[in-house]
């Protein structure tokens, strides 16, 4: 699967995230920004910035 994230445009590994469904976070190892799962494509995964205290 393929996630490139929505602030730094780098490639989100996801390969310790095998598991993944829509609403779950993961962070952008480049920028550390934390992103949430917003759909699942085959192999595209796209995400939205996630909002600060949520």
């Amino acid at each position: 699967m393929k996630l490139t994230c929505n602030e730094c445009k780098n490639d989100v590994d996801l390969t310790l995230n095998s598991d993944l469904a829509v609403g779950d976070m993961v962070e952008c190892q480049m920028c550390g920004i934390t992103l949430e799962i917003t759909t699942i494509d085959e192999d595209t995964v796209k995400a939205e910035i996630a909002e600060e205290g949520k």
